[in-house]
């Protein structure tokens, strides 16, 4: 009867034991192979943490875009490239185009300004507030940029809308628009100067061609404001005559 007894409880509490160390032989792995995922506080940034977000700067999902570095599209060295003769050119083609104002000027034509100095906007900003006023000048910057020539050479640079529109970008930019009109084969000697000039005076409606004239003149209200003389007489002190 006993033995009888002992049977019947042993078989039960046998298959218990063997369950419960199954339980324990597989729910061990899954535990171990989880506690990475678990192991520190979600949202932690710092590494080491095991945080899903680990190594980003501010905890969010997707890590800081790579810088990235471009090749400078007009052969300059550095991200403008001026040298001394170049920077003096631009201080004439700004006494044409921006006066007093400089890097801050705008087409004073324009019924409803920038809602900033151009040097406290974004391009995206500036490409807004030309969306925004259709029908008016849009000329911005010390090299008074109009709309389809800023996103043109931004392009170029590879400037997306996000980067601010400071003076050393408006250089940066107006540099392009120099190597177009002839800027390495005017100092290398094979574009003669007058050449360079009427090249520059197409780019700039207030530089003038030897008649005193815009190469714009009348279009939009454009007029040359300086003369002739001026700016023959800057480009000589610029780069004398040998």
């Amino acid at each position: 009867m006993a033995n009888r007894l002992y049977g019947a409880l042993f078989l039960p509490l046998t298959i218990i034991f063997l369950l419960t160390g199954l339980a324990k032989a597989d729910v061990a792995p899954l535990v171990a192979r989880a506690s990475p995922l678990i192991d520190g506080s979600i949202g932690a940034s710092g590494p080491g943490t095991g945080s899903l977000f680990a190594g980003t700067r501010d905890g969010s999902l997707f890590a800081p875009f790579p810088v990235r570095t471009r090749p400078d599209p007009v052969g300059q060295s550095g991200p403008i490239g001026q040298s001394g003769q170049v920077a003096l050119l631009f201080n004439l083609i700004a006494r044409a185009e921006a006066g007093a104002a400089g890097y801050d000027a705008y087409n004073r034509g324009a019924r409803i300004p920038p809602p900033r100095a151009p040097t406290q906007m974004t391009l995206g900003e500036i490409y807004a507030w030309i969306a925004a006023t259709p029908g008016q000048p849009h000329a911005i910057g010390r090299y008074q940029f109009i709309p389809d020539t800023l996103r043109r050479v931004a392009r170029i640079r590879g400037y997306g809308p996000e980067v601010p529109f400071t003076p050393e970008v408006q250089d940066s930019l107006a540099t392009v628009l120099l190597h177009e009109a002839g800027l390495e084969g005017f100092e290398e000697g094979t574009l003669g100067r007058r050449d360079f000039m009427h090249n520059l005076a197409r780019i700039w409606a207030g530089l003038p061609l030897p008649n005193g004239r815009s190469y714009y003149e009348g279009y939009a209200g454009n007029r040359a404001t300086m003369s002739w003389a001026d700016f023959n007489g800057g480009m000589e002190a610029i780069w004398p005559s040998t």
